[in-house]
């Protein structure tokens, strides 16, 4: 049902059957980048139409990780299509306060270095709200930035993005429809978001300044862009709800030329979406019979074998029904497939039947790759099935594709070397020496020196080393890739290069696996573990002249961020409790992602704790189907290259 559109022209929401749940024009793409393409070229074509016109175009601009893809392709175009930005004007919407220019979290940075030195706009034209000002000068100065937008004839086109708390710029919840640029305080949440890029929390500012809702709603054109899972229920409630302050991007239902775009994960939680058998007819394959199985199941607080002819009627399933010929020939079918996705045999059942499990029982035993794209993402999403692969007698690797480096705090690194200066009276050496002055006096917008990040990639290949030997791999089965595009010493990483997938290829032609487990933690689309899973695949696709390869099964793992929903899950891996606690160890062996961890994201558990949760969850969800009782899940999407 996801919709490729060739062009992003407003339409009124809700005027077929399909979108009556909706209050805003949303349009949907199977990625952020074929929708950032067309983003792209809409504001390039609006700035061609002005200039044969004579006239200037004003942009209004957006920070953060969703309009990158769209400044690289504006960046294209001006230099393979010889567009011109001479007559752009550009406001950008917001800035933090207080905070210098130079500063590599300020949007003057972000800007500079992801459009403007790359077109040529002309200086005077770009506008950007200042976080270097004097408190005394803030009024004065967002009344002039506002009185600069009208004189230049308000904006054209204004790109958002949109906050997990619903706000668009920096205008939080509570915001007043009327407001225009002005000072505001940072909701603790949208501090949280970007205590990554800070460093911590305790190093994002406070306060901000920004346009106002009014400032942009008197946009003649705004595009909203919202990409990844992380963000799909706010969106469905900017789509969906009715306007309220406190979802401050509901505003914008009122406008009559806004578009929002997202990309598939984004778009999940629409009813259209999740539910689609509610707003019209439905194409009722085997993933939709089962997702819809699994929704019943919940709303009526029943297991499969319960449900009645009645319960599909009454829930807007009697189209499924009628194809399937009566509910209890279906829930007997959806059960069948629910008990077969289960098994405790990962790497297959040796001398079994293997015509509904997950897994081939041949070739025993297999060998098997496991990719982890931090040294500690192959425990916290699938230790007990590492464990039970190892135990189960196959030969295991572990490929830590990037060194993690950058997750490991100052404080744990000094820890670390000065217990090495103890041990080895190590501090006459003028390297460690500076090392050490380093870690004590580092501010947090800076990049470690080369010499540090290697001391941070060290610990955390020890970490990693340590988990592995407890489960049972030997050092000569763990692998450390360290991925050239992760090595940056920034949160900000490299595009993914040729490198990067030839020393994948090479490490998979070496090996001649007959599994594959890598991650599908998508919930940052341009995150690490997005870039880590093309490359596998990209590496694949590479290999598949090889004769190994048509043996080769790739499994994809969630558990770090996300789970798979049940309906999507292809095996699902039981785990003792005894299991768990050592999947738990494991775990433990990874002391400086443990206690005041650097990237939790938005879960503010302890891994271990969100990783035991989680797999509890799975296993109470195929219980309440009517299924087996396990004490945890891990839970594998088979996917197909």
């Amino acid at each position: 049902m996801i919709m490729a559109k060739n062009n992003l022209k407003y339409q009124s929401p809700g005027i077929n059957e399909e979108t009556r749940f909706e209050k805003l024009h949303t349009v949907t793409f199977e990625n952020s980048n074929e929708a950032s393409l067309l983003i792209a070229r809409e504001i390039c074509d609006l700035i061609k139409s002005k200039q044969e016109k004579k006239k200037n175009c004003v942009i209004g601009f957006a920070t953060g990780s969703s309009p990158t893809k769209v400044y690289q392709e504006i960046i294209r175009i001006h230099k393979e299509e010889s567009l011109s930005f001479f007559n752009v004007i550009a406001f950008n919407l917001d800035e933090y306060y207080p905070i210098e220019k130079d500063d590599n979290n300020s949007y003057h940075h972000f800007m500079n270095e992801n459009l403007f030195d790359h077109i040529d706009i002309p200086k005077e034209n770009i506008n950007i709200p200042s976080g270097e000002i004097s408190e005394k000068e803030i009024n004065k100065f967002c009344s002039s930035y506002e009185k600069k937008i009208d004189e230049n004839g308000g904006i054209d086109i204004q790109l958002l993005g949109i906050g997990r708390t619903g706000h668009i710029g920096f205008n939080e919840p509570g915001s007043h429809f009327n407001s225009t640029t002005r000072l505001i305080t940072l909701d603790h949440t949208t501090r949280f978001d970007a205590s990554k890029s800070f460093n911590g929390i305790e190093n994002v500012p406070s306060k901000a300044l920004t346009m106002g809702i009014r400032t942009i709603f008197n946009a003649k054109r705004i595009i909203i862009m919202a990409w990844g899972i992380q963000k799909s229920h706010i969106v469905k409630k900017s789509v969906e709800n009715n306007i309220k302050s406190l979802i401050p991007t509901t505003y914008l239902q009122n406008h009559k030329n806004t578009t929002l775009v997202l990309d598939k994960e984004c778009s999940s939680e629409l009813t259209r979406f999740k539910t689609p058998w509610l707003v019209g007819p439905c194409d009722w394959s085997d993933v939709m019979k089962r997702k819809a199985i699994v929704w019943l199941c919940e709303i009526t607080e029943k297991s499969i074998l319960k449900l009645t002819d009645e319960d599909y009627n009454k829930n807007g399933l009697s189209d499924l029904l009628a194809l399937e010929g009566s509910s209890y020939e279906l829930n007997i079918k959806m059960f069948n497939h629910f008990q077969n996705t289960i098994s405790g045999w990962p790497g297959g059942k040796p001398d079994s039947d293997d015509s509904t499990r997950p897994e081939r029982k041949n070739p025993n035993p297999k060998r098997v790759l496991i990719f982890s794209p931090h040294p500690d993402d192959d425990v916290i999403s699938m230790g007990g099935t590492f464990d039970r692969l190892v135990s189960q007698g196959h030969e295991v690797h572990i490929a830590y594709q990037a060194s993690g480096n950058v997750a490991v705090s100052n404080h744990d690194a000094l820890k670390f070397i000065e217990v090495s200066v103890d041990m080895f009276s190590a501090d006459s050496n003028s390297k460690i020496k500076s090392m050490i002055k380093e870690l004590k006096n580092k501010k947090p917008d800076k990049i470690d020196s080369p010499e540090v990040r290697q001391l941070k990639g060290f610990i955390r290949k020890r970490e990693a080393i340590a988990a592995t030997r407890y489960i049972g791999i030997p050092d000569s089965n763990t692998h450390f890739m360290n991925l050239p595009f992760y090595e940056t010493g920034r949160i900000k990483k490299n595009p993914a290069s040729k490198k990067d997938v030839l020393i994948t290829a090479s490490l998979i032609a070496k090996i001649k696996p007959h599994q594959i487990y890598a991650a599908g933690d998508l919930e940052d689309p341009h995150g690490t573990h997005k870039v880590c899973l093309d490359i596998v695949i990209e590496a694949l696709e590479s290999l598949k002249g090889e004769k190994f390869i048509k043996d080769c099964w790739l499994w994809l793992y969630r558990g770090a961020w996300l789970e798979w929903d049940i309906h999507e899950i292809d095996m699902a891996v039981p785990m003792s409790p005894a299991q768990v606690l050592r999947k738990r160890k494991a775990i433990f062996f990874h002391q400086t992602q443990k206690d005041g961890v650097m990237f939790q994201g938005q879960d503010l558990r302890e891994f271990w704790v969100r990783a035991e949760e989680r797999n509890n969850e799975t296993a109470e969800k195929y219980k309440k189907m009517g299924l087996a009782e396990y004490a945890a899940i891990e839970s594998f999407k088979r996917h197909y290259y």
